[in-house]
């Protein structure tokens, strides 16, 4: 799919496999915007900036701070994908398959004091039925404005095409990712809380413990997910053959829905 084109400025020449900012002034960074066309509207996680012989990949999204009276800017930092030589190009802006960010919730994940194997889950199971352009995970503690902080920033600033949770689901006293996801979900998605608890329950009683969440946030998918491997692979089954045209509807597509069961 591809959005549009941009100029970029290559001030010294970048090997494969580097990471550096790309804005409007280019400050300390070899890659400068050129023009006055705002781009960075549709610039997302994912995107990819390339021609013939060049790839470039967004990764994050941000500001670069204004000093004195100066507004901040925005900026974007970018994956070099190839050998990126010296020069002016034209790139042109594409971005073929969804963007995944997972999210662990766990104190002790956060602090380094056990190993997160179900966010790594999530990215495997997910990419085995959608085509994924680019994968993101993030460990976080049980703490409910971080976890507002980054979904929003991810939904919204990233622009994220799907975000899974996991853990923080039950209710426990730091059990505090439904009320967090509530707060900023849009369009809440009850059938796919029901077909989770509805998996849970097929394996175990405990399942109807969960109080996974399920909604969009602007053209996001957010799902709220069990924090054991176990659970997450549970959870995630039904719902992996819903997830494309999900997001295909939440991001515009107009076509038929009765036409795919003719």
């Amino acid at each position: 799919m591809s959005n549009s084109g941009v100029r970029v400025t290559v001030v010294t020449g970048v090997p494969k496999g580097e990471y550096h900012t790309l804005a409007k002034d280019g400050l300390l960074s070899p890659f400068k915007l050129e023009g006055t066309e705002n781009v960075f509207h549709f610039l997302q996680a994912g995107s990819i900036l390339g021609n013939d012989s060049i790839l470039l990949r967004v990764v994050s999204a941000g500001w670069v701070p204004g000093c004195g009276e100066s507004a901040s800017t925005r900026q974007v930092v970018l994956e070099t994908m190839t050998d990126c030589p010296q020069g002016e190009f034209d790139f042109d802006v594409t971005k073929n398959g969804y963007s995944l960010a997972w999210v662990t919730l766990s104190d002790k994940g956060a602090a380094g004091k056990r190993e997160d194997k179900s966010g790594p889950l999530i990215a495997k199971l997910v990419s085995e039925k959608l085509d994924l352009a680019f994968v993101q995970g993030f460990i976080i503690p049980d703490d409910p404005r971080q976890l507002k902080g980054l979904l929003a920033d991810l939904a919204l600033v990233q622009r994220f095409d799907l975000i899974l949770t996991t853990g923080g689901t039950g209710v426990g006293p730091r059990d505090i990712t439904p009320e967090a996801t509530l707060s900023l979900i849009e369009k809440r998605l009850p059938g796919y809380e029901r077909a989770m608890t509805e998996a849970s329950l097929s394996k175990t009683p405990h399942g109807a413990i969960s109080r996974a969440i399920a909604g969009t946030l602007s053209e996001t998918l957010i799902v709220n997910m069990p924090g054991s491997p176990k659970a997450v692979a549970e959870c995630l089954e039904p719902l992996l053959p819903t997830l494309k045209h999900t997001l295909e509807k939440l991001q515009g597509d107009s076509a038929d829905c009765a036409s795919l069961y003719t």
